[in-house]
């Protein structure tokens, strides 16, 4: 009798294995359900170390961000120095030989 049952088997086989592959339907599932949860870990993963990697980013440009600004403030303090008006005059003064008009000098134009 199970020699019968191996034929009738094995001739099931043949016939119907090109077309057919009989699977179970509850290992399918659970596989793929596996599969699927493992994917999505694997993103989690993914998306966490991004974040990390972006925050770290973040912090590095708002530090020279701040850096920027205090240079900034620093470099306003220097222009600001740099053109007082007794600064101007003294400069006017030696470089170029320019004075202050006398009274004589100045001539007053009216329309």
């Amino acid at each position: 009798m199970s020699m019968d049952r191996i034929e009738q088997w094995a001739t099931t086989l043949r016939t119907e294995w090109p077309f057919r592959l009989r699977l179970r339907a509850w290992p399918v599932a659970i596989t793929l359900l596996f599969l699927l949860c493992m994917a999505s870990g694997l993103g989690v993963v993914v998306t966490t170390h991004m974040t990390r990697v972006q925050f770290a980013q973040l912090q590095q440009l708002e530090q020279e961000e701040n850096q920027l600004q205090t240079e900034w403030g620093q470099l306003l303090l220097e222009e600001g120095a740099w053109s007082t008006p007794a600064r101007i005059e003294q400069i006017a003064t030696d470089r170029l030989g320019m004075r202050i008009p006398d009274v004589h000098d100045v001539e007053v134009i009216r329309p």
